[in-house]
């Protein structure tokens, strides 16, 4: 039943509803009330005001650690009259002119919150991105309910009594910003190097390509939070210049750099206390009810599933030098996901080495890679060079001079596609940043599991990354299936021709038919029977008859290639057919592998 009961515009209406809490649940789980709340992620700073209602979307990057705070405390007015206010879902304590709290009071109540921070999914291709813009409501100065007059915040510098934050400290932020700091300050050579940098502070995982950071506030059901996870976020925003550290009286801080960190400018890094979430299964745009979808220009009769894979198809082969055993294996790539997980395991993992790449065809990987980028939500390329190697940071590290997580560029959301590319690999000397890039890369393909160095120990954090490796021979990394290119000769003659035809192919209408279907197929069930069990199993009793060398691999490789390829033809069980196809693709797949010179790396087949 539609519920009556509207989203709360400000904290105080919100403490008004807490008392039917399971309405405000239910509320939250009609995606069509989120449509009309401003996206943080488009929405300029400048057009919204404090305390007004928005949501946030992003990848929880760094959990910072629980902080205590004033739930509810008790205000003394200068005539004695008391009064109960409510500091949840607020940076700043509420009080009036001429107003003081009583900490010692009673009936004060201290709660307790836990930040994520946020960023904007890293590695969100363009049109995703254009796509949630023209999703996001346009703002009216004029309709925001709260006005400047309005707001309970501090807006005169010489009022004494204006705003507390945290009041559980009882200190008061102090009135000189910035530069009145800095020239007060003795050495000034040390007051510049205790200033952390925009970019250090965003802390984007891919530095080419920043992201835009939140610091989101939330109240309860901390442990259902896991770092890397996509999530959206309905809260209020709160973007008080008191926040700002700049702002705060520095003289006694023992560690000016972890004070700088927890408490950015606002301006820069805004915050949100968060009263609801939703765990987002992907970031493709298109197939996300929470956000309101533009109308289409004109109706189209929507294809089958198995007519979209077969155009799918056409076009890989096309970019593929009309390789359409490599197109199948591409396809079933781009639609994989880690599904299961056992203490061994990360079922479902489809690192694919397109390996054999022909050598004259130049940039032939960076061209392959901007067919890919229109088709999926998140990618990134990343060239293998030796300078890349040595100097990127690739898995996250522990910073505790100011308590950080330092994002590395394998810190990416799930299913965000990495294409490395082992082309532009020349010969040189890896240093010991390059040889534990080569490692976090391995420990990632093999097990989906990235490793976040805590300085003292290393934790294994969980990750559904699906990783495309195109070399000119075997790559240097691992893989689950390793198939060389069968190019034709034409085609590579032809390639650049072809890939320009498959951007013009790549029309409006086909590009959503294929966006969707890449994610409906990626995120849809699949069923094996008892009968078709048994037929595996014997199967796999003929494979090791026929090759000794067969192992359990082998058997877990086929499962996980004959699932894809029926997803990918809109079939939810394994039948016969599409056994037997995968049997033969991963026949053909092997004798192509022994054709490969032997003096290549070894890997996995």
């Amino acid at each position: 039943m539609p519920c009556a009961m509207e989203l709360p515009s400000t904290p105080d209406e919100l403490a008004a509803q807490q008392a039917d809490s399971a309405a405000l649940k239910e509320l939250l789980k009609d995606p069509s009330r989120w449509h009309s709340i401003p996206l943080l992620n488009y929405t300029p700073l400048h057009k919204l005001k404090d305390q007004t209602l928005v949501r946030f979307r992003g990848m929880i990057q760094d959990m910072m650690d629980p902080e205590i705070y004033l739930e509810r405390y008790e205000v003394k007015s200068a005539d004695g009259i008391k009064r109960v206010q409510e500091g949840k879902y607020r940076d700043c304590l509420k009080i009036a002119t001429g107003e003081v709290i009583d900490y010692n009071a009673d009936g004060n109540v201290h709660g307790e919150r836990r930040t994520m921070f946020v960023v904007s999914v890293p590695g969100l291709n363009d049109w995703s991105k254009e796509h949630e813009k023209q999703c996001c409501p346009q703002i009216d100065l004029a309709s925001l309910g709260q006005s400047p007059s309005s707001a309970k915040k501090r807006t005169i510098v010489g009022e004494e009594d204006a705003m507390d934050v945290d009041g559980v400290s009882e200190t008061t932020f102090k009135r000189p910003c910035l530069k009145e700091i800095q020239k007060d300050s003795e050495p000034v050579g040390a007051s510049k190097s205790s200033v952390l940098g925009s970019e250090y502070l965003l802390n984007s995982p891919l530095p080419d390509r920043p992201s835009m950071a939140c610091m989101v506030k939330v109240y309860d059901e901390f442990d259902t939070y896991q770092l890397n996870s996509l999530v959206d976020f309905v809260g209020f925003l709160s973007v008080d210049v008191s926040l700002d550290a700049a702002t705060l009286d520095v003289d006694d801080c023992e560690n000016l750099s972890e004070l700088q960190a927890a408490h950015p400018s606002p301006f820069l890094i805004p915050r949100l206390h968060a009263f609801g979430v939703q765990v987002l299964p992907h970031a493709n745009p298109l197939l996300d009810k929470s956000l309101r979808q533009p109308t289409e220009i004109c109706e189209e009769s929507h294809p089958t599933q198995l007519a979209v894979h077969k155009d799918l198809r056409m076009l890989l082969k096309l970019c593929l030098f009309d390789d359409d055993l490599a197109a199948e294996y591409l396809l079933s790539h781009l639609i994989s996901t880690v599904y299961s997980r056992s203490e061994m395991q990360s079922i479902g993992k489809f690192a694919l080495n397109l390996c054999n790449l022909p050598k004259n065809c130049e940039a032939y990987a960076t061209k392959l890679y901007t067919i890919l980028e229109l088709l999926l939500p998140a990618s990134h390329y990343m060239p293998m060079t030796l300078g890349t190697l040595n100097t990127a940071a690739f898995a996250p590290k522990k910073d505790y001079e100011t308590n950080k997580l330092v994002s590395g560029v394998l810190q990416l959301a799930p299913h965000t596609h990495l294409v490395l590319d082992e082309t532009c690999m020349q010969q040189g000397k890896l240093e010991a940043n390059g040889v534990h890039a080569v490692q976090h890369l391995a420990h990632l393909i093999n097990n989906q599991e990235l490793k976040c160095d805590f300085q003292y120990y290393q934790i294994d954090y969980q990750a559904n990354i699906p990783i495309l490796v195109l070399s000119e021979g075997r790559s240097m990394l691992p893989s689950d299936f390793v198939l060389p290119i069968n190019a034709d000769a034409k085609a590579v003659e032809l390639v650049d021709e072809s890939l320009k035809a498959a951007h013009h192919y790549l029309q409006p209408s086909r590009l959503q038919q294929f966006r969707k279907y890449l994610t409906t197929a990626r995120t849809s069930g699949f069923n094996v029977s008892e009968e078709h069990t048994e037929m595996i199993q014997q199967d796999f009793v003929d494979m090791r008859k026929a090759n000794v060398k067969s192992n359990a691999d082998d058997l877990h490789g086929l499962l996980v290639l004959s699932r894809l390829l029926g997803i990918a033809r809109g079939k939810d069980t394994l039948d016969k057919e599409t056994w037997q196809l995968a049997t033969e693709f991963e026949a053909k797949r092997r004798q192509r592998i022994q054709s490969l010179p032997k003096s290549s790396a070894q890997m996995r087949n």
